[in-house]
């Protein structure tokens, strides 16, 4: 199974995931994955880690069976961007993981956290985001969503790229 970490910051995800996988790690920032690599390296854990933005991967088509975002999503600058990046290199049927902040699906942000997202937003992270419309959007089909963390302010989601037969 070919995995891709996108955003792996430190590696912290890297004890949670399976040894017997190819794992790819990437994130934007040099530093981030340096300590990624390093990590890795501590945990005896084979890794191919890469400085590489989110909205632009530069893997192939359908290359992975399972894309991990887990705190990214609300800090990138265009998450549509960054889940079509994730539906591309994920082959028809795999999975995405999905783990972040998002505004409840059911009712859009009132003005009281859109004027507190000014100020998280400048701290790097959205607190208005929707997670159904987002991954809907990019072609995915959620498959399971739970409030995780804070109130439900924090989701895990997994969802899937359509095969032809469940679109």
């Amino acid at each position: 199974m070919r995995v891709l970490l996108v955003g792996a910051g430190t590696g912290l995800d890297l004890p949670f995931l399976p040894q017997d996988i190819e794992l790819h790690a990437t994130d934007i920032a040099p530093a981030m994955v340096k300590r990624t690599v390093k990590r890795a390296a501590a945990l005896n854990r084979d890794v191919e880690c890469g400085v590489m933005d989110a909205e632009a991967l530069s893997y192939p088509d359908e290359h992975f069976d399972v894309v991990v975002m887990h705190l990214i999503l609300a800090v990138m600058p265009d998450p549509r961007q960054g889940l079509a990046e994730a539906h591309r290199v994920l082959k028809t049927g795999g999975q995405l993981c999905v783990m972040d902040k998002f505004q409840p699906d059911a009712q859009p942000a009132g003005p009281g956290r859109r004027l507190l997202n000014l100020l998280t937003s400048a701290l790097a992270t959205d607190i208005t985001r929707q997670a159904e419309p987002l991954l809907t959007d990019a072609g995915f089909l959620i498959r399971h969503d739970e409030p995780v963390l804070m109130n439900g302010l924090f989701r895990a989601l997994l969802a899937a790229k359509p095969t032809p037969s469940n679109r």
